[in-house]
């Protein structure tokens, strides 16, 4: 019986493993790096991996401070890896595989701990499976997972440790709680303080709605494990604080912790019912599904209230105290991101499961909610359908067709099919009362992901960012004697990294050039990578086609290079822009640089 339970396990096991393989790492490194803000976490991994500096993140020249460095250490291991740039030619397969390893981890977590605890009327085998999908197909999930920002990786200790942290609580056996102090440590090298506080609201909530909450506590061996947690997470800090003092001390504790927290950043403001909109979005298209587990959980969190229950059976109220203290942590916050939401996705998933498992034998409230869900999938295959309309409503300036783009290549119409043919499905699912109807869309739905999202990540890729890649190769082919660059009007920092240049990005404004000439006298800066000759008679501009037509810059003498995409590559002599440059400051204009962190992206 237990060889029987132990091969149902790793066959569930190997199920999972491999609808991960195909969501998370399937293609991965086919284009490259997204602006704005994965190259910079790109560029100061690979940073450290070639200077040998691990202490303190860099890009650009200048010092990091926004993440700790789990995330940097990771990507500047995968860059350390033998024959990198071989295997690895965009240099995004370094730089995603930390988040998309998190989330896979986190998806076998998931998927694991259903099937050794099944709930109470949720034993079905397939559950396990429902809960992990439902965590890896959420919209989020998908698309920053394939993404070089710290929020999967994040996302993944954290929710690893959560689980970890009820396991241990659930279960009956005695021994020692080392491994989810282990893995909070890390979920706090990788963005900080916030990790500690999601956990410690989730594991305190969720003691209050036991009665037996003293022993469950005791298992988690609180002493000890903060011991752990902070001897992983706690070094790093106290060093780059002995090293950098004040500066770091202000920009990560100060601007990204408590004023992100206190203060509207980088005009995110949002409304404060933002993360039920998210959270909406965020379990598409089994929306439905997560309302209705939640409801179920808050059932049995009233009965726990009251009467008490066994702990290995309370999965769906942890969740649901999981998932609460993320809502409400980051609904107070005055700056508010998509990507917060990112750490109650796992709990979200697996009160879906909760859903699905109560549900099959309650057929009138299954059919009811799976006819919302059949309208849903209806719904996007209108929306494709009507595509003509919303397409020409798209207007970003770096991809000009985009509209035509996506219907001359096809994506629209394999769109159209496959949205109809899914609802077609779901439809004869529906009426033949199929049990495994919520399973089997499921897998529809990640071959839908497997099929559309690598062209569309083609399409974006060779529209947004080939030409950037194509520009970099020419400025390090143009480049003469140490040259220093600039990147005028739309900023780039994906330049930088495809470059290993320093690159001054500036604004398009009339004060840009007066900024631009001070900037090269006086915000001289170097890198490991790069060490320009600030002495050299010209310097190369890399300008989008909408900033080389405001007058103070297309007065610049300028010799033209090379035209990509939306993007101009000049030369220009410095003797030229201080002409311009002390003619502008006559005329009234004064520079700004040193009163605006022109590169804070």
């Amino acid at each position: 019986m237990i060889i029987i339970k132990s091969k149902k396990r790793l066959l569930t096991f190997l199920v999972v493993l491999i609808f991960g393989i195909i969501i998370f790492l399937l293609g991965l490194g086919s284009t490259g790096l997204v602006d704005e803000t994965p190259p910079l976490f790109a560029a100061a991994g690979r940073a450290m991996s070639e200077s040998g500096d691990w202490l303190t993140p860099k890009v650009n020249g200048i010092f990091r401070f926004d993440k700790p460095p789990l995330m940097y250490w990771l990507m500047g291991l995968f860059y350390s890896l033998p024959k990198n740039e071989v295997w690895d030619s965009f240099g995004t397969i370094s730089a995603r595989l930390p988040s998309a390893l998190a989330s896979l981890f986190l998806m076998l977590m998931i998927g694991d701990t259903i099937y050794c605890w099944p709930q109470k009327g949720g034993g079905k085998l397939a559950t396990p499976i429902v809960a992990s999908l439902s965590f890896a197909l959420s919209p989020l999930i998908i698309v920053w997972s394939r993404t070089a920002v710290s929020d999967a990786l994040l996302c993944g200790n954290l929710g690893i440790s959560l689980l970890l942290f009820w396991r241990r609580m659930a279960s009956t056996k005695k021994e020692n709680c080392i491994s989810p102090w282990c893995f909070l440590g890390l979920a706090i090298l990788t963005k900080g303080p916030v990790a500690f506080v999601l956990a410690a609201l989730t594991i305190s909530s969720f003691l209050l709605s036991q009665k037996d909450w003293k022993n469950l506590l005791k298992k988690i061996q609180p002493k000890r494990g903060l011991i752990i947690t902070v001897l992983i997470s706690l070094p790093w800090y106290i060093l780059e604080f002995l090293k950098e003092g004040k500066p770091f001390w202000n920009s990560f504790f100060g601007y990204h912790n408590f004023q992100r927290y206190t203060s509207v950043v980088n005009n995110h403001a949002e409304p404060p019912w933002f993360f039920v909109f998210i959270m909406v979005i965020g379990s598409l298209p089994f929306t439905t599904f997560l309302f209705h587990g939640m409801f179920e959980a808050f059932k049995e969190l009233k009965i726990s209230l009251k009467k008490g229950c066994i702990p290995s059976e309370t999965l769906f109220i942890y969740c649901l105290c999981w998932l609460g203290s993320v809502f409400i942590f980051f609904s107070i916050s005055a700056t508010k991101l998509p990507s917060y939401w990112l750490p109650a996705i796992p709990a979200a998933a697996i009160l879906i499961s909760n859903s699905y498992s109560k549900l099959q034998n309650r057929k009138k409230a299954f059919s009811s909610l799976w006819i919302i869900n059949l309208l849903i999938f209806l719904g996007l295959s209108i929306a494709f359908f009507l595509s003509n309309i919303w397409l020409s409503s798209i207007n970003d300036p770096e991809m000009p067709n985009l509209a035509s783009n996506l219907i001359s290549s096809g994506i629209i119409l394999k769109a159209r099919i496959f949205f109809v043919g899914i609802s077609f499905i779901g439809l004869v699912l529906f009426f033949i009362k199929s049990q495994n109807t919520f399973l089997y869309l499921q897998i529809l739905l990640l071959c839908g992901q497997a099929f559309l999202m690598p062209p569309i990540r083609k399409l974006a890729d060779n529209t947004r960012q080939l030409p950037l890649r194509d520009i970099a190769k020419q400025i390090l082919d143009a480049r003469k004697g140490g040259e220093t660059l600039a990147m005028i009007g739309i900023r780039k920092p994906s330049l930088h990294f495809y470059t290993k240049q320093i690159v001054f990005y500036e604004s398009n404004t009339a004060e840009g050039v007066v900024n631009l000439f001070e900037r090269f006298n006086f915000d001289r800066r170097t890198n490991f990578q790069d060490k320009p000759n600030y002495d050299s008679e010209s310097f190369l501009v890399v300008i989008d086609k909408f900033s080389s037509r405001e007058e103070h810059w297309s007065n610049i003498n300028h010799q033209k290079l090379g035209v990509h995409g939306i993007y101009n590559l000049w030369r220009i002599k410095k003797s030229d822009l201080n002409a311009n440059a002390i003619k502008l400051l006559s005329n009234g204009f004064e520079s700004n640089w040193r009163g605006r962190q022109v590169e804070k992206f």
